[in-house]
Formats: structure tokens, C-alpha cells, sequence
């Protein structure tokens, strides 16, 4: 592990005081940071709260919120609840996923930037049909609706490596 790793996850310890009973908001703080929870760091935090490794990973995998696998800057989720489902949310997937090149089996392109999910409920039935992109919600989505948000969110992407480049 890089030492300006080890320098954020040590940050983040001290800032929960290094505290075993916040494992949990630890790990939500270092999937903020990479999107998702890296083996190494678990196994780097469970030596600094004496934790075992087992029992950190055991966490990790039990919520469904924590990833093991990296995730694109975008995440994006398209809720296959009920409301959704009979509203075509399978149609607005497909074209999500067309737009971008990814599969169930693939959900994150190439470059990092998307990563597609599907939900079981985001609780915005009566939004239907429904997506989120990084936890923002999206109602009334149409395949239309949703190849307009690809096409921006790509624009945005296009114009965060350009600012990246200038610097």
C-alpha cells in the first residue's frame, strides 16, 4: 500500500478514534474515498482496531452497500423494484447499458468512469421508474430520459479530464 494511502486511512481511523464499534462508518468512509473497500485496507484497518481479518471482510460482505470490486466515478442504479419494473425499468437498463458498453457480468467501462447496477427497491416508487446516479435520484425515466443522462454525464466526464490536464 502507497504511503498517501496509508496516510487517508490512518486520517480516517483517528478520526473515529480508532474505535472497533465504528468498523462499520470506517468503511463507509474509505469507500467514499475509492469507491470501493481494497483487501489491503481492510486488512491494514482490522491490525489497527485488533480486529481479525475475517471479522472485518465478514462486515464487508455482509452489507450489500459495501463493494469489494472497484466501481466507476459514476455508480449508477437502476431500481428493478415492482412500481419500477412494471413501469419498463429493463427498457431503461438496456439502454443504460447500451450507451455505455457494460453487461450484467461487466456493469464498470473500461476507463473507470461508470459502473451500472441494478436494485431491488431505491424507495421512490412513486417516482417510477427510477435510477440514481452517485445516490441522486432520477424519476420518471424514460430510455430517452436516460440516454440524455448518459450523454450529460459523459460531457461532464469530457470536462473533469480536460480541468485534470490543464493542472
Amino acid at each position: 500500500m502507497e504511503a498517501k494511502d496509508q496516510k487517508v486511512l490512518d486520517e480516517i481511523l483517528e478520526s473515529h478514534g480508532y474505535d472497533q464499534t465504528a468498523v462499520i462508518a470506517i468503511m463507509q468512509d474509505i469507500q467514499k474515498v475509492y469507491r470501493y473497500l481494497p483487501e489491503e485496507m481492510l486488512c491494514y484497518i482490522a491490525g489497527k482496531l485488533h480486529l481479525s481479518e475475517a471479522k472485518v471482510y465478514g462486515v464487508a460482505t455482509f452489507y450489500e452497500n459495501f463493494s469489494l470490486e472497484p466501481k466507476g466515478k459514476y455508480l449508477i442504479k437502476i431500481c428493478d423494484g415492482t412500481a419500477c419494473h412494471v413501469r419498463k425499468s429493463s427498457e431503461i437498463l438496456d439502454e443504460i447499458r447500451g450507451q455505455l458498453g457494460v453487461t450484467a457480468e461487466k456493469p464498470t467501462t473500461d476507463d473507470m468512469m461508470f459502473t451500472v447496477e441494478t436494485v431491488s427497491c431505491l424507495g421512490a416508487c412513486g417516482l417510477a421508474p427510477v435510477c440514481t446516479v452517485n445516490d441522486v435520484v432520477h424519476p420518471a425515466m424514460t430510455p430517452e430520459k436516460a440516454r440524455d443522462l448518459i450523454l450529460e454525464l459523459k460531457g461532464e466526464a469530457k470536462a473533469g479530464e480536460e480541468a485534470a490536464d490543464e493542472n
